[in-house]
């Protein structure tokens, strides 16, 4: 041996267990306690999302993402701890407003 050791280190998720959608911020409820608020501003489709969408999604992979069907929205647990906003091209934004 040369006196070095080495370690595994496996890194769990934590699931999301509830979803709370403002005019101002999306927060998810974790199963290890842990609340994260982000604003709804990072997620353009969300923040133009009337009340009733906001509320329509479900708790989608296992408890590692949110999908929001009327707004044809996905956000995982991992964006939101590293504080990812969304990703969409403004052209592609754009697309989906004119079709709303």
């Amino acid at each position: 041996m040369n006196g070095k050791s080495s370690a595994v280190v496996t890194l769990t998720l934590a699931r999301i267990i509830n979803v709370s959608v403002t005019d101002d911020t999306l927060s998810v409820d974790l199963d290890d306690g842990r609340t994260v608020s982000v604003p709804i501003g990072w997620y353009p489709r969300l923040a133009h999302g009337n009340p009733v969408e906001r509320t329509n999604f479900r708790i989608s992979g296992a408890g590692y993402g949110i999908h929001w069907p009327d707004l044809d929205e996905d956000i995982g647990v991992e964006g939101l701890l590293l504080g990812k906003k969304s990703t969409e091209s403004p052209a592609s934004f754009e697309r989906w407003l004119e079709r709303r």
